[in-house]
């Protein structure tokens, strides 16, 4: 009910009243919500608080990063993981987790990928479902981010992503699509960007239409920090809250706006009743007790369960007890562990592998730091590396990528290790044959180097406990059962998004359609250097009496080995028969089996809604065409062990433009022409201005590089040789990344207040050069807003005193 709340609250509800709190009106039963960033640990600020992971936090256990956890494609560890951060959460008085994070990976250089599963939907899909269960499970509330077709973090407050229906929901949706459907999360956060011309927070379509009519999405919409454009406009659209504060000036809008009559307060009232609904469905008592020991060995067995083994030539690994090794590396006195940005956590603990090393079998003859982490040649370093490697049985070398390399608010710009670590694994390489490269990136890396290499182990970001995991691994201990969740190309310029990523202009152009990571890859007949879901073991597995029927697939595993492993057994659809484009196989069911030797299980993998669709753009809906389908299973996409067809009942197929799409058909979607893209859209391609133009409000900081301004120019120099001298220390500035791709409107949104949008458009104005109109406007716009805010302030407060009889009279 929302009749004992006066116009004012109710517009007052529908923004954060700090960085992390929303608005309480206890009277009415509506207490504070506490939110916290916590796609792989609680990040409970201590003190002022701020999002980009700034000022310290509360202890909590960093766990492995999502792109880490996808490589277990293990659904009960994601849910254990998920119930562990709800019961931290509800222990820090956190109310609602912002995570996870699922958005696809559609470019190997996006800064954030470290924060995400998976370039599959359906993996990532599966396992953020898990997550969400077990989060809630501890009576805190989920908000799976960022929806939707949020993919670059260049201009990331200020570019549209331009892609096609069938795309957008095929690929970019269907993850969250599973998560609504199987998990009912409480909350859902919108993105910064926008989805062919909408922001994602006021988009009707994708608020309204999709998420709640078509999905039945209950919650409420979050705003991502600082990301709501028009307040007005989100509350029409399907937006909850707008996070973080900005003080009353988006509630005075509201006001406004139901004043002119552009808004009624019927439409208030729906987004408050989802605010009520989100408070009452939340219950902190349900949480079990914290065992703080008992997460870190979880966030160990998730992290063994999550190594990928890329290469083990000669059957180096795993290492005998005893072996003499030298460990060489930064990483392995220092780990990388996770990634920088919103979701920086501070641990509980935290292990290196000289300690893990130190504790294990192994017998550690020296330990050498080899290279200076954030580049740059240091020949001391080197040739005591060398001299170490020369007393060893077995060279540990430790590579990986800086925090500087992977980072929220800024998108790599090449997928190669630092070249002081390439030289360096070449120099040990002339003195040894047994190198074992362990690794530690968030996301993909080329490997030109990989020959020098006997063995690579791939820990990806392993959280707290990560180089325990590792040693574990090397030791045999733990047989390695992680499998990539993406693929590793040869090249960056093999990806297929790499002609069109990212957007440099105010567009995203998603060209590539359909044909995101492996998709691309089989279709065209592209090579890799490991192929999606990728991994080896210590043993081997043989499958068998592999059968397909109308129902799903069946078949069997053996562990044909001499030591007990996990195969992840994947299973893949593709059409036989004509239709419409699609790729030539798609990942629609998984399976991950624990065997002891000579042991076998019988799997059967169900068909289920997703297996056969595909998106008819025509029609609006949802189709299964008619005609006969491929199914298989095995232990990569390009290692199938066994295979089968079904034939499916549905509409009838048609290869309707194969003529005007040639390029989608064929799979070869690295250079399409605007021509055949604007077909794909169905309607023309939004056009980019590359001239000097006057800016505007949502215009990024970075924009100031062509601002008619001379003042407003040299502002943008400066912030951006800030931003590189940071980045030469290997320390991120994640707030000059924030500010660099930050459009004005979001002074106003981040600043508690302090200032309106009207003062936004005199701050646009000097940047334009009109610079005494702005000043005076900006001073003028700062006593308005000041005087309104402290009316607004008094009103809000007399009405939250006042009883429910005298408000609604």
């Amino acid at each position: 009910m929302t009749d004992e709340l006066s116009l004012l609250e109710k517009a007052a509800l529908l923004s954060g009243a700090s960085v992390w709190e929303t608005r309480a009106i206890e009277r009415a039963g509506i207490r504070a919500l506490n939110l916290s960033d916590g796609p792989h640990g609680i990040r409970k600020q201590l003190g002022s608080g701020d999002h980009l992971g700034i000022n310290a936090s509360a202890k909590a256990t960093c766990f492995p990063t999502a792109a880490t956890v996808a490589n277990s494609w293990d659904l009960d560890l994601a849910m254990q993981v998920g119930e562990a951060l709800g019961a931290e959460a509800a222990a820090l008085d956190v109310d609602v987790v912002l995570g996870p994070g699922l958005n696809i990976k559609r470019s190997p250089l996006c800064g954030r990928n470290f924060e995400y599963f998976s370039e599959d939907p359906y993996l990532s899909g599966k396992l953020a479902g898990a997550y969400v269960r077990g989060i809630q499970s501890q009576g805190v509330s989920a908000c799976p981010k960022h929806f939707a077709a949020n993919s670059q973090e260049h201009r990331r407050m200020a570019s549209d992503s331009v892609v096609d229906e069938r795309t957008l929901r095929e690929i970019y949706l269907t993850a969250f699509e599973m998560v609504v459907r199987e998990a009912a999360p409480k909350a859902i956060m919108s993105s910064y960007n926008k989805v062919n011309g909408e922001y994602a927070h006021e988009s009707t379509h994708l608020l309204q239409d999709i998420l709640r009519d078509e999905w039945g999405f209950d919650g409420a919409v979050v705003s991502d920090w600082g990301g709501s454009n028009d307040a007005v406009q989100a509350v029409k659209a399907g937006g909850t809250l707008e996070m973080p504060s900005p003080g009353l000036d988006s509630a005075r809008q509201l006001l406004d706006a139901v004043a002119a009559g552009d808004l009624t307060e019927e439409q208030l009232d729906v987004r408050v009743a989802e605010i009520r609904v989100l408070v009452e469905r939340i219950d902190p008592s349900l949480a079990r007790a914290v065992d703080v020991e008992a997460h870190h060995a979880l966030a160990r067995r998730v992290a063994e369960a999550s190594h990928v083994l890329l290469k083990n030539d000669d059957d180096l690994l795993p290492l005998a007890s005893g072996t003499r090794i030298a460990v060489i590396g930064d990483f392995a006195e220092t780990p990388r562990y996770q990634g920088a940005g919103s979701s920086l956590v501070n641990p509980t603990r935290l292990s290196s592998a000289v300690e893990a090393i130190t504790a294990s079998s192994l017998d550690l003859v020296t330990y050498a730091q080899g290279f200076r982490r954030t580049g740059g040649e240091d020949e001391a370093l080197a040739t005591e590396a060398v001299a170490a490697a020369r007393d060893a049985d077995v060279v540990l070398l430790y590579l990986g990528l800086d925090e500087t390399s992977e980072s929220e608010g800024n998108d790599r710009t090449h997928l190669e290790l630092p070249h002081n670590q390439v030289v360096l694994l070449n120099r040990l390489r002339q003195a040894t044959d047994r190198i074992v490269v362990v690794l530690s990136a968030g996301s993909v890396v080329e490997m030109p180097w990989i020959d020098d290499a006997r063995a690579v182990l791939h820990g990806y970001l392993g959280g707290q406990a990560g180089a325990e995991a590792t040693v574990a691994v090397l030791t045999g201990e733990v047989n390695p059962s992680g499998r990539l969740a993406e693929t590793y190309p040869l090249h960056l310029e093999d990806n297929p998004s790499h002609a069109y990523y990212p957007g440099r202009a105010e567009t995203a152009e998603y060209r590539e359609g359909l044909y995101v990571g492996y998709r691309y890859y089989l279709t065209a007949h592209a090579p890799s250097l490991f192929p999606f879901g990728y991994g080896l073991s210590y043993t081997t597995f043989e499958y068998s009496d592999v059968a397909v029927d109308d129902a799903g697939i069946t078949f069997t595993v053996t562990n044909t080995g001499a030591v007990a492993g996990a195969e992840v057994a994947q299973v893949y659809v593709g059409r036989s028969s004509t239709g419409v484009h699609r790729p030539v196989r798609e990942l629609k069911g998984f399976r991950k089996v624990a065997l002891e030797p000579g042991a076998s299980v019988t799997v059967t993998v169900p068909f289920d809604e997703y297996t056969f669709r595909h998106y008819s753009a025509s029609r609006g809906a949802w189709a299964v065409e008619a005609g006969r389908y491929w199914v298989g299973v095995g232990a990569s996409v390009e290692d199938i062990r066994g295979e089968g067809t079904v034939e499916v009942a549905g509409e009838t197929a048609t290869m309707d433009g194969v003529a005007e799409l040639p390029a989608y058909y064929s799979g070869q979607v690295a250079q399409v022409s605007d021509a055949e893209f604007a077909q794909l859209l169905g309607h023309p391609i939004p056009a980019v201005t590359t001239e000097r133009r006057a800016l505007g409000p949502n215009d990024p900081l970075l924009a100031m590089h062509q601002a008619p301004s001379p003042l407003a120019r040299l502002a943008a120099s400066v912030l951006r040789s800030l931003i590189a001298r940071a980045e030469r220390k290997g320390k991120p500035d994640l707030n000059l990344y924030f500010l660099y791709n930050m459009p004005f409107r979001a002074i106003g949104k981040m600043t508690n207040g302090a200032v309106s949008q009207e003062m936004v458009g005199s701050i646009v104005t000097l940047v334009n050069g009109r610079h005494l109109r702005g000043l005076g406007g900006l001073i003028s716009g700062f006593g308005r807003n000041r005087r309104a805010s402290r009316e607004l302030e008094a009103q809000l407060a007399a009405a939250s005193a006042a009883t429910p009889e005298r408000v609604s009279a």
